[in-house]
């Protein structure tokens, strides 16, 4: 580098180098910078120095300064540009990466939208839709015309509302023979179409040029004109309609299938996601809650809905059915088929479907055996809720279709009025079916859908009167007169159809006039049949279109349903915001009596309540598993004593007793034994365990009252719950025979092991005794009245017939004084003696009347010389065990009977405690578990076992709240529609 540098000097040339250096991945690099002059770079390797631009480069000339200094220069232009090029490859090369990123992000963005092709294909297209706007513009247009064609004579002008009435009338009469001589010529005319469709100016043109006799050829001529105009003008104003029709009917159809898809995607958007519910649900749901709260529709329910009302057989079901779209309700030759109201709400969906408000199934009104099923199910519903003979029911079945296309709205569709009443329906049926439309008609916003069978006379409606007389000024009425395909044929005025849709024929006003079509007379007809046959009616009907009698708004079941479903919620709107206030106010009402009268309790309603209960009888079961089994013992063996000690003293002892040796008593005591263990005993201890276990519980149930947390509100459904378990319950049918097994082993010892069992048992036998002659004394002293002390201490006296007893019974008292070993029955020589010395006391009684005595006195003296031996046998166990027994010794054989009968009720008691603890109380469990589930699905057992004005304000106060809180929630929904 030195050298280089060396060379330059020698040549002259001034040098002021500014050197730099840069390290590179090649090597280094040595920038030498002359001011003013040139720059020289040299590159140099770590293995030799390589220097461009130098003179030991021959290739570049480096003589002369300028050219160099040109040359840098232009080096310098370069790398600009080349710096520049690089910027503009960058920037244009970012851009190209950015579109296509972004034209890559599009078209994902695009596919992953739905494919909307098929929408193009719903909607008419461009060129349809201005043919169709041509055609109604070219109609006005040739309408306009034939107006403007009209000649109107000056001289109208001149006349006054007096010459105008007076020759509209000479007109009018004109105008009559003209029309009859028209019909007789094979054309059809009608004289109101006439003088609705001509207009007043052309009526007095005519009445002017008619004024002389002279002219009434020209006047008939211009007649026949005219009338020849008005014709075809309605004529190409039906074909327009019909055109209008069927476009219209296209393009609902489109719509129809556009909204189910749309209502598919929306739901298939979120399979997890809740689905909100529609206004119309809600208002049903509001309805549901207002129908369980409210049964007879009284004030409290002002909300609105459709009432479809009629006579019997006039087409009402028929015309709900088709609102709905769909065959859903049964039909009868004749016969009453609704039997109950049905509430069916209407609203908008995806599927064709009904369900039941207390079902879960759906039907798919799409396929016939699922409207069949639906049919069944309606009356099956509906003969359930007319048991026991009645004929018709306020009951409501509540069901809601939904479908494509549907209006909302909510209607009720009654039993039909009857004028006359079978011998099949029960009595009272007719007046129970006017009472029942008068009471939905009551509602000031209920809808009255007045249903009229346009095939028969209308002097024979009974409905119309009704509806009249609910709703005079018409403001909630819609008439519909059905059957009108078979009224034209029958029909020999057609005024009259006029009449009666412009409502000058019924004496009854309505919002508005309907006719419609609803079936050919063959129940199998499905509603698109039926539909397309009431379209075909309408469009030829002579009544209906060519003679302008009716105007096409006030024809067809679709019609109908519009202004039936614009009524409705247009009513819907106005009285709602009322009721959710008045419901308001009612909950305050409530709350405020509530916490006046039970201010430290909360509020719960029967369902609650009977909760609460199960809870608290459930616990108390679960105690019966606390109970020791001493207690079970102790608990069974006296329910076993009392249940067997008749039988003992009866069957047993008493009978043995009276033997005359120790060896019969022990014969007839094993005999006896043997037979009753065979037979009753097994049995009775079952029962006695059977009740046992119910006292126990019972016991518990009673304990469970004197806490300071008992709520004396469950008393009488927990009696009830326990009653019918017990009834239900059924003990094992293995646990008599193994019973009977041990009570025979256990009665054939009768050996006494020891002094303590021997102490026991005289005991056992003290006992009884006492409790025995503690009832015999009782029993005689009912019979013989009371004594002298307790006639004086009690006020009483003895009747004659216990006085009679009283002397009998001192005279028997007297004879077994003086024989202490009497046999227990009298002699006939005793029961003489004993009548003779009665009657020489003044007694005067008969032989039977002496053994009633007998028996009560005897049986005394027989249980007092039983404890007397008893108190003997305390000491005697030696000599029982030593087999000292003779008939010088006391006689302890009923001490061993009581023994024997005694171990018996000790093993029995033990082995009906094994079968409490281990199997029945778990089964008993399970019963109470079984009846708590059945009474708590019973809403009528509730309301008859939970009863009070708690019970009642806190139902309620619960119920207004749900209603009030529905009706909040549908008003914001409501408002959010809007």
């Amino acid at each position: 580098m030195i050298s280089t540098v060396n060379k330059l000097k020698k040549t002259g040339m001034v040098l002021r180098p500014i050197i730099s250096f840069s390290a590179g991945a090649s090597g280094a690099r040595t920038m030498v910078k002359y001011r003013n002059y040139q720059t020289l770079t040299v590159n140099y390797r770590h293995r030799g120095i390589l220097s461009r631009y130098s003179p030991l480069n021959r290739s570049v000339p480096f003589q002369n300064p300028t050219l160099y200094q040109t040359r840098n220069i232009g080096f310098l232009v370069g790398r600009i540009l080349k710096g520049a090029l690089k910027i503009r490859y960058l920037l244009i090369g970012g851009a190209v990466g950015g579109g296509i990123s972004l034209q890559r992000s599009y078209e994902e963005w695009r596919n992953s939208l739905p494919d909307s092709k098929w929408l193009k294909d719903l909607f008419p297209s461009p060129e349809k839709v201005d043919s169709f706007r041509g055609s109604l513009m070219e109609l006005s247009t040739k309408f306009r015309d034939s107006l403007e064609n009209l000649d109107i004579d000056p001289r109208l002008k001149v006349f006054g509302d007096r010459k105008i009435s007076e020759l509209r009338a000479w007109f009018d009469s004109r105008l009559e023979d003209a029309i009859q001589a028209a019909e007789e010529e094979g054309k059809v005319a009608a004289q109101d179409s006439v003088s609705d469709v001509i207009p007043p100016v052309v009526k007095a043109e005519a009445f002017v040029t008619a004024t002389g006799a002279e002219k009434h050829e020209e006047e008939r001529k211009k007649t026949e004109n005219m009338q020849q105009k008005i014709d075809k003008m309605q004529e190409e104003l039906m074909k327009v309609q019909l055109k209008y029709q069927k476009e219209l009917e296209k393009l609902e159809r489109d719509n129809k299938e556009l909204r189910k898809q749309l209502l598919l995607r929306g739901h298939s958007g979120s399979a997890n996601r809740k689905i909100k519910k529609s206004l119309i649900d809600m208002y049903s749901e509001v309805l549901d809650e207002l129908c369980d709260y409210d049964v007879g529709y009284s004030t409290h329910d002002h909300l609105p809905r459709v009432v479809v009302v009629g006579d019997q057989s006039s087409g009402k079901t028929s015309v709900l059915e088709m609102i709905a779209q769909a065959r859903i309700f049964p039909r009868g030759a004749g016969e009453m088929m609704t039997r109950a109201p049905v509430k069916v709400t209407l609203s908008e969906g995806p599927y064709h479907i009904a369900q039941f408000k207390d079902s879960s199934r759906e039907f798919d009104l799409s396929k016939e055996s699922d409207l069949s099923d639906l049919r069944k199910e309606v009356e099956l519903r509906m003969l359930n809720s007319v048991k026991h003979g009645k004929t018709v029911s306020s009951e409501v079945i509540s069901m809601t279709v939904k479908g494509p296309g549907l209006q909302r709205m909510v209607l009720v569709d009654l039993p039909g009025i009857i004028s006359t009443q079978t011998t099949e329906m029960e009595s009272g049926t007719r007046e129970a079916i006017r009472q029942m439309t008068q009471t939905y008609m009551s509602n000031p916003n209920a809808i009255i859908l007045c249903i009229q069978d346009g095939a028969v006379d209308a002097e024979r409606s009974n409905v119309t009167d009704l509806v009249a007389q609910m709703d005079p000024q018409g403001k909630r009425t819609i008439f519909v007169l059905t059957k009108v395909d078979l009224a034209e044929e029958n029909l020999t005025k057609p005024d009259r159809i006029r009449k009666i849709l412009s409502g000058k024929l019924f004496p009854m006003r309505a919002l508005g006039y309907f006719a419609v079509v609803t079936g050919r007379g063959n129940k199998d007809d499905s509603i698109a049949t039926i539909k397309q046959y009431e379209e075909h009616f309408f469009s030829t009907s002579k009544l209906f279109n060519r003679e302008g009698l009716v105007p096409s708004t006030q024809v067809t079941t679709k019609n109908l349903s519009l202004a039936v479903s614009e009524c409705f919620w247009k009513m819907v709107r106005e009285t709602v915001e009322q009721q959710a206030d008045a419901f308001k106010a009612t909950r305050f009402n409530l709350e405020t009596e509530w916490k006046n009268n039970f201010p430290r309790l909360r509020e719960l309603d029967r369902n609650e309540l009977f909760e609460k209960a199960r809870g608290e009888i459930l616990d108390e079961v679960v105690n019966l598993s606390l109970v020791s089994p001493k207690e079970w013992e102790e608990a069974l063996m006296k329910k076993l004593w009392e249940k067997v000690a008749t039988y003992v003293f009866e069957n047993l002892y008493l009978p043995a007793a009276q033997s005359d040796t120790s060896g019969t008593f022990n014969t007839k005591i094993d005999i006896r034994l043997k037979q009753w263990a065979d037979q009753q005993l097994p049995r009775k201890s079952v029962e006695c365990a059977w009740e046992t276990l119910k006292e126990e519980f019972g016991r518990l149930v009673e304990k469970a009252k004197l806490s300071k947390d008992h709520d004396n509100i469950f008393d009488q459904l927990k009696a009830a719950v326990v009653d019918e378990a017990m009834r239900k319950h059924q003990w094992e049918d293995k646990a008599a025979e193994v019973l009977r097994v041990i009570q025979l082993n256990t009665l054939e010892d009768r050996s006494v092991h020891d002094k303590q069992q021997w102490d026991s048992a005289v005991q056992f036998v003290e006992r009884s005794v006492i409790e025995k002659l503690e009832v015999t004394e009782a029993n005689l002293n009912n019979l013989v009245g009371p004594s002298r002390t307790q006639q004086w201490l009690r006020w009483t006296n003895a009747t004659p017939e216990q006085k009679q007893h009283a002397s009998v019974k001192n005279e028997l008292e007297r004879l077994l004084f003086a024989e202490r070993n009497h046999p227990p029955t009298l002699s006939y020589e005793e029961l003489t003696a004993a009548r003779r010395n009665l009657q020489t006391n003044g007694v005067d009684v008969d032989n039977e009347f002496i053994r009633q005595t007998w028996h009560h006195v005897y049986r005394r003296h027989f249980l007092r010389k039983s404890l007397s031996r008893a108190y003997e046998c305390r000491k005697g166990f030696w000599m029982y065990h030593q087999g000292l027994e003779n008939e010088q010794v006391v006689d302890c054989n009923d001490v061993v009977l009581f023994w024997r009968i005694q171990q018996m009720l000790k093993v029995t008691a033990n082995a009906l405690r094994q079968q409490i603890m281990n199997r029945e109380a778990r089964r008993f469990e399970k019963e109470i578990k079984e009846v708590l589930e059945v009474y708590s699905q019973d809403r009528d057992k509730k309301e008859q076992l939970l009863t009070g004005r708690r019970v009642q304000l806190a139902e309620e106060l619960k119920r207004v709240r749900q209603i009030q809180e529905k009706l909040e929630e549908f008003i914001k929904s409501l408002n959010a529609e809007k």
